[in-house]
């Protein structure tokens, strides 16, 4: 029995990897069907701050960054540690834009997802996705899911389905794809604080090391991060990867309040009468850890594929430049018929993720492994704080702006690095 598709495309969630496919997809004239379990707006743990590579997506995407527009604007980056504070701006590139931006998520989800709808793309939400349709020879036609309270079943079908169901990956699980043990993986938990000090800064502020003043200045594992939201308000929290001894091991909502408790009082973050919800934690998925990210009619995107940087913790960048990837390769694929000719250009996909991303995440991986270990933290921060052109080469690095053409030395160098790496 032939059954007719409900769209050309189904992008299953809607946060920054779904609505940036949906839009670039509609905007090619594709019937687009994007299906989110929850309702707008919503919260979100994390993504606040965002780098020139994420400044740039929302450009594509048509969207006004402007102050007036709602956004604080960000210089680059404050790194604290080893005794030193260093601010370092966001480097002069071709390539990307020299400046960040700040954004509730609470917000910024919502504004990408009616993006997309504007482009042509249909949004349903309260659409809890469990699982895929298959035909015959086991390749996904389309998706099953629970629709609002009563959790009612419904279907839809399409010839190819974008996961972009974030970390918890429901979608590929139930195609069989697990995560990958042996791809570094972090945890991050933030608050927010009432702090007219520091609800205003040019810089987001990146903490190397957490001391708790209860503990006798004792050191903490993990690095933190501090940045105005332009509202009163202050975005606080830190991670701890997987290569720290103290992965997993770790009430990491204790060690966010042993650390504010070291903060000055002025800045209100060591009162919990300043404290404005819950400490809310979420995985941070890394350097491909679940692959292959095109079977069966299914391309996975952003954290449900693992994309999130090894090097600084940024997820949202990567989920838009993947979804962007996708669109573009949906695209070329369903100008050719079914069957081999569509799968060779579907399988472009996870082949120009490993292009673009492999060397980078592989250098990623080795860092992951060498900052878990407190000795060598130490001697990195205590020797390479106090140089600020290393710093900046830090900081090109652990960002991935670079220009590919024409670059200065820290580029060429950073790119030859990224090219010689295996890919991951």
């Amino acid at each position: 029995m032939t059954v007719e598709n409900d769209a050309d495309v189904i992008v299953v969630g809607a946060g920054p990897g779904g609505s940036t496919t949906a839009y670039h997809l509609a905007r090619h004239g594709l019937r687009v069907l994007m299906l989110e379990k929850t309702e707008f707006p919503r919260e979100k743990v994390c993504g606040d701050g965002l780098t020139p590579r994420a400044v740039k997506q929302l450009i594509s995407l048509g969207i006004d960054t402007s102050a007036e527009a709602g956004w604080l604007h960000n210089r680059g980056l404050r790194v604290i540690g080893g005794g030193v504070r260093l601010e370092l701006d966001w480097p002069d590139l071709a390539s990307f834009p020299n400046y960040g931006l700040v954004r509730p998520r609470l917000d910024f989800d919502d504004l990408l997802a009616r993006q997309a709808v504007k482009a042509g793309a249909e949004l349903r939400t309260g659409m809890n996705v469990i699982g895929p349709v298959l035909d015959d020879a086991g390749r996904t036609v389309g998706v099953t899911a629970e629709h609002g309270p009563d959790k009612a079943p419904v279907s839809f079908h399409a010839p190819l389905v974008v996961a972009a169901d974030g970390v918890s990956g429901r979608f590929p699980l139930a195609l069989g794809l697990t995560k990958r043990e042996d791809r570094p993986i972090g945890v991050a938990v933030r608050r927010y604080y009432r702090s007219p000090a520091r609800q205003h800064d040019d810089y987001l502020e990146s903490w190397l090391e957490l001391r708790s003043r209860d503990s006798g200045d004792k050191l903490l594992p993990g690095y933190g991060w501090i940045f105005g939201m332009g509202d009163g308000r202050v975005n606080v929290g830190l991670g701890l990867l997987n290569s720290s001894s103290a992965f997993g091991r770790t009430n990491y909502r204790r060690l966010l309040t042993d650390w504010l408790a070291s903060t000055p009082p002025e800045w209100g973050m060591s009162d919990e009468a300043n404290a404005e919800g819950p400490i809310l934690g979420a995985a941070l998925p890394m350097g491909f850890n679940r692959v292959p990210h095109y079977t069966r009619g299914v391309l996975l995107v952003g954290d449900s594929g693992g994309m999130v940087n090894p090097f600084n913790g940024e997820g949202i960048a990567y989920a838009m430049e993947s979804g962007e990837l996708a669109a573009e390769v949906i695209v070329q694929a369903l100008a050719r018929p079914a069957g081999a000719e569509r799968e060779r250009a579907l399988h472009g996909y996870p082949a120009a993720l490993s292009s673009r991303y492999g060397g980078y995440y592989r250098l990623g991986g080795l860092f992951v492994k060498l900052i878990g270990r407190p000795e060598i933290m130490r001697i990195a921060t205590r020797h390479g704080m106090p140089h600020p052109t290393l710093m900046r080469f830090v900081l090109k690095l652990m960002a991935n702006l670079t220009d590919p053409r024409d670059g200065d030395a820290m580029d060429r160098i950073i790119n030859a690095m990224t090219k010689v790496a295996p890919a991951v």
